[in-house]
């Protein structure tokens, strides 16, 4: 029998999820008023910024099962940003402080800012509906 291999790995994910926030922002970045692409992007990045932070605990899994107990926690504080500011994105979006949802997007941009998404990317547009999504997941979290 055959090894198998793991091709759809969380570091994988997390990456592709990084480059479609990047991609987010660019476009959250040329908007200039609110409308519902406004809302979908920054709706997005919530989410996204809250799937890849919780592919962190599986990454740093294996290193601890290894006993690499600094690599593990120099990780988590690496990547600890994405619920902070996920978070506050979220928290900015539920009241619609566009503001605050500016400067939030900011910060992230400067997190992000050695990611390179070229200009013929494959990633297409991720956010459309997210928005919905977002206002479905906080309706549920609030029964």
């Amino acid at each position: 029998m055959s090894r198998v291999i793991n091709t759809e790995s969380v570091g994988k994910e997390r990456t592709q999820l990084i480059r479609s926030v990047v991609l987010a922002l660019r476009e959250l970045l040329k908007k200039g008023d609110v409308d519902d692409e406004t809302r979908d992007l920054a709706a997005y990045i919530t989410l996204a910024l809250a799937s890849i932070f919780r592919t962190i605990d599986i990454s740093v899994s294996a290193w601890e099962k290894r006993g690499y107990w600094v690599k593990a926690d120099r990780f988590r504080m690496d990547w600890i940003w994405t619920d902070t500011l996920g978070r506050a994105l979220r928290n900015a979006l539920t009241v619609e402080d566009w503001s605050s949802v500016a400067m939030i997007s900011a910060q992230i941009m400067q997190k992000l800012k050695d990611i390179d998404v070229p200009q013929r990317h494959r990633i297409g547009a991720p956010w459309i509906g997210a928005w919905v999504k977002l206002q479905s997941e906080i309706r549920s979290q609030a029964k």
